[in-house]
């Protein structure tokens, strides 16, 4: 038996919380997949719908963690409510998904795209230099930022968790505030005959290609358009639940977690609409839709800012994608911890250092985005994990209903609000988001499967192998 030296610190608000709710969830998918989901929809209608039935399949989800983490306030998140509810074996399988791929691929995205943006303001970043080619592998200035980026929130986040908060808060509130600007200034520079064109038969679906050829879908295709269309917007829409791994560190918990995650889903929510209906006044869906690299928001703030807009948009979005990794790194690491703390991880990674945070955790996710941020595959496995992170929502969110009867004696603050409604319908959009998947977009999802299901045979060698830390 082992004695913890050192426990989390409560120095988390319920502003700070719902600062790692927002931060997590804006990166850089905003300001650019929209471009994608135009070109599977074609019509304006649909672009905004997208966003709307992902918007509220996420708050619905947030709603109903918000039972989860007042029944089970302390660090560890979805992975505690897994298991709590299913065993450990599919609480390893998330663990072991969100290690290998979803938190650190994300990472090592967002950090490219800080690196991408950075560029426009000083181009010896750029994403098409070459600095090194081995052949198999060419590295790019891009790269190489990004991973200095991630080193440095690393390090600021083992030195305690008050250095991420005022990291994360402070960045959180600059880009919530400059995207209400964005979207304000874009109003201001409506073009009536581009809105009145653009929402005229704004709802027929259709495949519209960058050149302005349109594509007509039978009714099954059009459904996996949408379906396709949708992992764009999830994937800017996730990360919503990061602030729940955090719960050891946050003030009166079985409160705020739940609190946190229905203002944090619902402000972003409301962003990404809006700026999507911004969108729509400025640019034609065939500029929306070829934007240079899916850049959308820099050829919208060429026509409200004009010359100087691509440089407000590079500014704008290495804010958000620097303040996103904070809140991305500060939160996975506490799943790593509770994942050690059960001996299924490495064993050190269950301790915490002398600022009270989980310093070696820490380091090894640094470790593993950076391998991604190298590897240039993290785009690719972040299309192809969609289906898994949402199969493990519906799982976590089935447990809700499986833990009233199992363990009806917990206290619940919070009642997953809506339930049973909510969380039901919940459950059936993402069944019919991951059957589309499978049918029309097998890409997305036989990937994510794979690497989810090497986690079974290595659940069984390191339970053999690793006792737990009492």
């Amino acid at each position: 038996m082992t004695t913890e030296k050192h426990t989390f610190k409560p120095s988390l608000s319920l502003l700070d919380a719902t600062m790692v709710v927002s931060g997590g969830m804006i990166g850089s998918g905003i300001f650019i997949v929209s471009a994608d989901i135009t070109r599977n929809t074609g019509s304006a209608g649909w672009l905004i719908l997208v966003w709307i039935i992902t918007g509220f399949m996420t708050i619905t989800a947030a709603l109903s963690y918000g039972e989860l983490s007042g029944m089970f306030p302390k660090a560890g998140g979805q992975y505690i409510y897994l298991k709590e509810a299913w065993g450990e074996l599919p609480a390893f399988l998330y663990g072991w998904s969100f290690f290998a791929v979803i938190q650190t691929a994300t990472i090592a995205a967002v950090g490219v795209a800080f690196a991408k943006f950075t560029a426009y303001l000083a181009p010896v970043f750029s994403e098409d230099i070459t600095m090194l080619d081995l052949g198999f592998l060419k590295i790019s200035p891009a790269q190489l930022l990004s991973i200095v980026v991630i080193l440095l929130l690393t390090y600021i986040n083992t030195r305690g968790v008050k250095n991420g908060k005022i990291l994360q808060t402070t960045f959180t509130l600059t880009k919530i505030a400059s995207l209400f600007g964005l979207i304000i200034f874009g109003f201001i520079a409506l073009k009536p005959d581009v809105w009145n064109a653009n929402w005229n038969n704004a709802w027929e679906l259709h495949k519209l290609s960058p050149d302005g050829t349109i594509e007509q879908y039978t009714t099954i295709a059009a459904l996996g358009a949408i379906a396709a269309a949708m992992v764009g917007s999830i994937f800017s829409s996730d990360s919503w639940n990061n602030v729940a791994f955090i719960a050891g560190e946050i003030k009166n918990p079985k409160r705020n977690i739940g609190l946190s995650l229905f203002l944090g889903t619902f402000i972003v929510t409301v962003i990404y609409v809006l700026a999507n209906f911004m969108y729509t006044a400025i640019l034609t869906l065939q500029q929306i839709t070829a934007a240079e690299k899916d850049r959308v928001a820099v050829a919208a703030s060429h026509v409200i800012f004009g010359s100087a807009g691509t440089a407000i948009i590079a500014l704008m979005i290495m804010i958000s994608t620097f303040g996103c990794n904070n809140g991305l790194i500060m939160s996975g690491a506490r799943a790593y911890y509770t994942m050690a703390k059960d001996g299924l991880f490495f064993r050190k990674a269950g301790q915490l250092n002398n600022a009270s945070v989980p310093g070696f955790a820490l380091w090894i996710q640094c470790i593993v985005a950076a391998a991604w941020s190298l590897s240039g595959k993290y785009g690719d496995l972040l299309d192809m994990i969609s289906f898994v992170v949402v199969a493990f929502y519906m799982l976590t969110i089935v447990g809700i209903f499986r833990l009233r009867k199992k363990r009806p004696e917990i206290e619940r603050p919070y009642k997953a609000f809506g339930y049973p409604v909510l969380p039901v319908l919940y459950i059936l959009m993402g069944l019919a988001f991951c059957i589309l998947l499978i049918i029309y977009k097998p890409k997305f999802t036989w990937p994510g499967l794979i690497i989810t299901l090497i986690g079974v045979p290595l659940y069984y060698a390191v339970k053999r192998r690793r006792p737990k830390i009492e």
